[in-house]
């Protein structure tokens, strides 16, 4: 049996969801005693393929360098991991928007059923994943020949990189023609990304304005963190949607997550619970934020954040 890891990159570095990737097939491994392999698909990508050569754990890495891959369009990255996935046990990638795009396409072709957002593996057949904005967690058995799989990142902790495995090519590149890159808009930040940053600051309706969140900015910058959201204050306009922390936006589970004027909804929690040390600050007692806060601050944010901040200068 072997593992097949699709790799999270921007060509020129891996991101860290991948490391947890490969962290959830050495869990699979262990049962089975598969080998694991990770497939870097983008162009102009050789940095990042050495750098997941240095992958705890894994016995090689696979290289499609075309262009057609350098934006991770799914109707191409669908077609050559279907492919080259009909030789392999399990197929695992991170539950993304990149891996949520292309993975369902890979099942699709493979004609077996997806399993989605795996936060553990109880057997090589057998994972469980959370439903219900996870206030519940199911169970799921696959009796399909090859397990197609996303995973929960926030769930398992990142390998190291104290290896050093062989690169191959791989030639069979496919350009679907149904989809092509026009641009994209990103946001420049100094700041970690939400998903591996160590501290997270997040504001919610409570910042009352975008332009309150530049306090948050600066809490974040003495903490050496980024700064996410609820889905109230992005669809409120105060800042965009990248920053959103939920069962809609991004998953996180950081050291230290800073709650700031967020009351606490189901699909906010769903999104970051298993945050090591969770802190509210918020002027409503009854909250239900409060509820799964491993320190509670019943406080008006306003008076409390540049307080903080001049205590941490």
């Amino acid at each position: 049996m072997t593992i097949l890891v699709i790799a999270e990159h921007n060509n020129t570095s891996l991101k860290s969801d991948t490391h947890k990737v490969v962290a959830a097939a050495m869990d699979i491994a262990q049962y089975s005693n598969a080998n694991i392999e990770v497939l870097i698909a983008g162009a102009r990508c050789a940095a990042a393929a050495q750098q997941a050569t240095k992958l705890a754990g894994i016995s090689k890495v696979l290289i499609a360098d075309h262009v057609c891959y350098e934006h991770q369009l799914a109707e191409n990255v669908g077609l050559l991991v279907a492919d080259l996935g009909k030789g392999y046990s399990h197929i695992l990638t991170a539950a993304s928007t990149t891996g949520k795009n292309f993975l369902p396409r890979v099942a699709a072709l493979l004609d077996v059923a997806q399993i989605s957002d795996i936060i553990s593996v109880e057997s090589s057949d057998t994972f469980q994943r959370p439903f219900y904005a996870g206030n519940a967690i199911a169970t799921v058995k696959s009796n399909d020949a090859i397990k197609v799989i996303t995973v929960r990142t926030s769930a398992f902790d990142a390998v190291d990189e104290n290896n050093d495995v062989a690169m191959e090519n791989i030639d069979n590149v496919q350009d679907a023609g149904l989809s092509s890159y026009v641009s994209s808009e990103l946001t420049i930040s100094e700041r970690p990304e939400l998903g591996s940053a160590r501290v997270i600051v997040s504001g919610g309706r409570g910042m009352q304005n975008g332009e309150n969140f530049k306090m948050l900015e600066e809490l974040a910058d003495k903490l050496g963190g980024g700064v996410g959201a609820s889905r109230a204050a992005v669809d409120a306009g105060f800042v965009p949607n990248d920053m959103q922390v939920g069962q809609t936006g991004k998953i996180v589970a950081p050291e230290l997550y800073i709650a700031v004027g967020i009351s606490g909804a189901i699909q906010h929690l769903a999104g970051m619970k298993d945050s090591k040390v969770i802190v509210a600050i918020n002027k409503d007692p009854d909250a239900p934020i409060f509820q799964i806060a491993d320190f509670g601050l019943e406080a008006d944010l306003f008076e409390a954040i540049p307080e903080l901040i001049s205590k941490l200068s």
